[in-house]
Formats: C-alpha cells, sequence, structure tokens
C-alpha cells in the first residue's frame, strides 16, 4: 500500500516565520516542524503536510463526495497507483445499474463489464473462481470467476439492457443460484476481505464505495480506455472525467478514509509485567484486525489522564534493533526511547511490526544495502529498486495509543511525516523530543540523506519552547549530530 509523504520545500539559511509571528533563523530551516506548517518571511509555505487524512490528493474529488455520488447512482472514477496498474476504471454501485450506464461504460471502457463481490455472496450464488488463486497467474491476482449471465429477462446477454439486468440480480440479496446461466457476459470478481485495506485493487474499490455509501456491498467496474484502445493513463482520466462530470478519485485516498474512520487493531490478553534494561515497564499486545500482524505497547507508569505523555512509535527494524547494524540508527533510538521513559517516569513505546526497511521488507532492505555499498544513497537505492521512499502509514500506531488513553503527547522522533501521521489521525502534538545518537563512519550517509532529502531534523533549535518540555537535559546528545 503506497501511503504519500509530505512534500518537503526546502529552504536553507534564512530566516522562517511560525503561525505565532515568532522569527527563527538556521542554517537547517528546511526542517522545521512547528504546529501546522512552516512560512518563510513572505508568508509563503516552505513545509506543508497533509494531517488532514480527508483532504484529497490534488487533482482528486475527496472521497466524501465520490460516497455521496455512489449513493445517488452516479458513476465515478478510481485511479490506482502509478507503481501498479496505473489505470482508471470507471465504478458505480452494482444496484443502481441501468441499461444507459452500461451502454456508456461500455462506449468507454475495454467492454468487459466486471462486478466485484465479497466471498460469501458469490458462495451463496455457488459461483466459483475461474481458477484456484495457487493457478491464478493475472499480475494482480485478480480473481476472476466464472462469467454469469441471468436466466430471466434477457436474450443473447450481450445487450446493454442484459447486462444490466444480470448486474441487478448479481446485486440482489434475493437472487438464487439457479437464477443464472454460466458461462455468460459479466465477470464477476472476487473481494479481497479488508478491502483496499489488505489490497488497493479496483476490485475492493468498488465493494468498499457501495459498502460506504450504505448499499449492497457489490459494485461494477471496468477499465476506461483512450481513443486508440490503450489504457487511459492519468491526464485523460481527468480529462475524461472533467468532461463527463464525473468524481475522480484515488485508491490511496480511499485507504486514507478507511484507515481514520475503522478500527484496525484489537488489544490481546492482559498486559504483562516486562522488566527490561532500563527498567520495569508493562507490555500491551495488539492485533492487526486486517492482516493479523501483532504489534506491542512498552508503558511506564499511569498514562490513563492522556496529557503531555512522552511517546516513541518505533517501526520494526530486524538488523539495527536486534543485531546493532551500525548502517541505521535505529537501534540506538530504540534503546535512547526507553531510556527517556525511564527517566521521565511515564511513557508509552509502541513497537509496529511489517514496517522493515520503511515498509519495503527485510530481503528488499538488505538488496537496498547492497545497492548502497556501490554508491546508492537510501532515498536513491529505494528508488532504483521500485519502490517507495517510504511506504509506512502511522493509523495503527495512532489507533493504540488512543485506546491506551493518550491524546496529548510529546514526540520522540526526528521524522516530521511521524508527526504529521500521527497528528492526522486526532492525536495533538505538544512538542517534539529529538532522539540523536552519535554519528559513525557507516551510518554518516545515511543519516545526512534523511535530513537532506527527508527533512529530517535533529536539533532542539526548530521546537519554540521545547526545552522547557523536555525530560532530560538533551544538549549533550543535540552537538553530537550538529
Amino acid at each position: 500500500m503506497a501511503t504519500r509523504s509530505p512534500k518537503l520545500f526546502l529552504a536553507t539559511n534564512r530566516s522562517v516565520q511560525t503561525r505565532d509571528g515568532a522569527i527563527l533563523s538556521s542554517s537547517n530551516a528546511n526542517a522545521m516542524v512547528i504546529d501546522d506548517a512552516i512560512l518563510d518571511i513572505g508568508g509563503q509555505p516552505i513545509w506543508t503536510h497533509e494531517s488532514d487524512l480527508d483532504r484529497p490528493t490534488e487533482g482528486f474529488s475527496s472521497i466524501k463526495e465520490a460516497i455521496e455520488d455512489i449513493r445517488q447512482g452516479k458513476m465515478v472514477v478510481v485511479v490506482d497507483d502509478e507503481d501498479r496498474e496505473n489505470e482508471g476504471d470507471l465504478i458505480m454501485a452494482a444496484e443502481a445499474a441501468t441499461a444507459d450506464a452500461v451502454a456508456f461504460i461500455v462506449k468507454h471502457g475495454t467492454g468487459i463489464v466486471c462486478v466485484g463481490m465479497k466471498g460469501e455472496h458469490l458462495e451463496r450464488l455457488q459461483i466459483p473462481l475461474m481458477v484456484d488463486q495457487k493457478d491464478n497467474q493475472d499480475n494482480f491476482s485478480t480473481a476472476f470467476t466464472v462469467t454469469v449471465d441471468g436466466r430471466e429477462g434477457t436474450s443473447t446477454g450481450v445487450s446493454a439492457e442484459d447486462r444490466a439486468t444480470t448486474v441487478l440480480a448479481l446485486a440482489s440479496r434475493d437472487s438464487k443460484p439457479q437464477d443464472f446461466r454460466r458461462p455468460g457476459h459479466i465477470f464477476p470478481l472476487r473481494y479481497r476481505d479488508g478491502g483496499v485495506l489488505k489490497r488497493p485493487g479496483h476490485t475492493e474499490a468498488s465493494v468498499d464505495l457501495a459498502e460506504l455509501a450504505g448499499l449492497n456491498p457489490v459494485g461494477i467496474l471496468s477499465e476506461l480506455v483512450d481513443d486508440d484502445g490503450s489504457m487511459a493513463r492519468l491526464p485523460k482520466l481527468r480529462h475524461f472525467a472533467h468532461h463527463h462530470n464525473l468524481k475522480i478519485i484515488s485508491i490511496a485516498d480511499l485507504i486514507r478514509y478507511r484507515r481514520k474512520r475503522e478500527r484496525l487493531v484489537e488489544r490481546v490478553g492482559a498486559p504483562t509485567r516486562m522488566p527490561t534494561t532500563w527498567g520495569p515497564f508493562n507490555a500491551y499486545c495488539y492485533k492487526s484486525t486486517f492482516d493479523g500482524i501483532e504489534h506491542i505497547a512498552m508503558v511506564k507508569g499511569d498514562v490513563s489522564d492522556g496529557e503531555d505523555i512522552l511517546v516513541r512509535v518505533h517501526s520494526e527494524c530486524f538488523t539495527g534493533d536486534i543485531f546493532g547494524s551500525a548502517r541505521c540508527d535505529c537501534g540506538k533510538q530504540l534503546a535512547l526511547a526507553m531510556q527517556h521513559i525511564e527517566a521521565a517516569g511515564k511513557g508509552v513505546l509502541v513497537y509496529l511490526r511489517g514496517q522493515e526497511g520503511r515498509g519495503i521488507g527485510l530481503g528488499n532492505k538488505l538488496l537496498a544495502y547492497n545497492l548502497q555499498d556501490a554508491g546508492r544513497d537510501t532515498v536513491e537505492a529505494n528508488e532504483d529498486l521500485g519502490l517507495p521512499i517510504d511506504s509506512r502509514d502511522y493509523a495503527i500506531g495512532a489507533q493504540i495509543l488512543r485506546d491506551m488513553g493518550v491524546r496529548r503527547m510529546r514526540l520522540m522522533t526526528n521524522n516530521p511525516a511521524k508527526y504529521i501521521g500521527l497528528k492526522g489521525y486526532g492525536l495533538e502534538v505538544a512538542g517534539r523530543v529529538p532522539l540523536v545518537t552519535p554519528i559513525t563512519k557507516d551510518n554518516k550517509k545515511y543519516l545526512e540523506t534523511k535530513r537532506a532529502k527527508m527533512g529530517h531534523v535533529y536539533g532542539l533549535e526548530f521546537n519554540t519552547g521545547l526545552r522547557a518540555l523536555m525530560p532530560l537535559n538533551q544538549n549533550s546528545n543535540v552537538s553530537a549530530s550538529e
């Protein structure tokens, strides 16, 4: 699942102005994270973000608007990631199908009309997969079933009216297996449980949109093509949507919309006393509801008041956290965060598993290391592998913190994307506590790349009044990085 990084506008060696009018000056102004944005002295933003998770990607309609159109029986154009199929589909609720709508879809699409459906619905209608999933050779494992036509009210099954009749029958909760002929001219597709949170595909988007609109979770979808028969890409898709007065949305925005509103984790069992190198903590286990990955929260003291809690949200780093890899600062940041929480007497460290290598996985991270040894930096190596620079999402971390009762926190991080990611899920950030670890010959290029290309922040001067908030005197740590 692709997650957009905040947009960073580098502005080194200049003064900047915060929203409250304070003037700050630094050689690293590009990396400051203060309140909702940073403005230069001319009032122009040099660093912006997307803390409002309902704000659509630039050039797209909002998910709320699309859901309302689906509810009204209209179509929307849905675009997936450019690193995936890089295509747009016409999508509408199946129960709103008409002959005119199907004719429009056939005219502007590939001519193949698909219907996204949940597994239990397909099983009830005894519509099996076209091939077993283990034998599925589709590039994106699209789960095609056998094709069908409705028995009642159709002739050949190929006309727009016949296909609309079949779609309506598939959408009906009253339909029975004997209501369909096999094969036919409509292609049901099996929805992956969890929807776009599990598989960011058009099948899942079609069902999710119908369900979010309060309709039967069945959706029509068909790929849009250009005039020459090739797949329509984003510029043409935007022109098409504008010309036909249709909303156009991205699956990435739909994922963010769902993540903000749905419960993604559940607590597993009771907390356990956990003596550690740094002192005694209580360990809480949480399990993801859509992929089963287990995460842990290490809690010190009573955090139930939820105010000004010292917090670290730490992404799993097997090489750094377990083996002490000198290539990164992850293991040292983990230890330093636990040390700070112990010293403060109260705080939470959330350890998020499944985020190895900023989300690319352990194997890919090792491949990226080989590229770094050949001269690429950490950003370039990911790009060379065709992987995102940072695909992490902090919805699960935010939900764990909220379940612990945390509402307002002092966040231990050097990463502005993490600050924004947690703030976007309704948590208030009272201040940022940097985790500055020693620079070595093995991690120097890595740390400098994160500062220069990813906007990471290491010093305290970027946080107005932060020194008063901090539980420890970190002046000695700051000098190590600056």
